[in-house]
């Protein structure tokens, strides 16, 4: 079955890095979309990165572009967020996540990131 696997939260300082891992299995890895998603505290979740089958299309929200960087490795089947000036607006739950051919959505369990000033 699909498996989503995220890692690499924690708490971090004002300006401060963190790099999330999320491992995936049960589906076909380089062909898929792969998403990054955040939820803060009586907020929606919202969509932060997203990254094509082969790696070569991203898209950021305007709220992290030129701070985060997204990135896969296929032959690992693994999906990476790079964050860097992290900011107290920045501490969330995030989530992995992939929409399967059949429509059907995937979600990690999720990494908490707390960001301290």
């Amino acid at each position: 079955q699909v498996q989503l696997v995220e890692s690499g939260g924690g708490l971090v300082q004002l300006g401060g890095s963190l790099r999330l891992s999320c491992a995936a299995s049960g589906f076909t890895f380089s062909g898929s979309t792969m998403n990054w998603y955040r939820q803060a505290p009586g907020k929606e979740r919202e969509l932060v990165s997203r990254i094509g089958g082969r790696g070569r299309f991203t898209t950021y929200a305007d709220s992290v572009k030129g701070r985060f960087t997204i990135s896969r490795d296929n032959n690992k089947r693994m999906a990476y967020l790079q964050m860097d000036n992290l900011k107290p607006e920045d501490t969330a739950v995030y989530y992995c996540h992939t929409i399967a051919p059949s429509g059907q959505n995937y979600w990690g369990q999720g990494t908490q990131v707390t960001v301290s000033s």
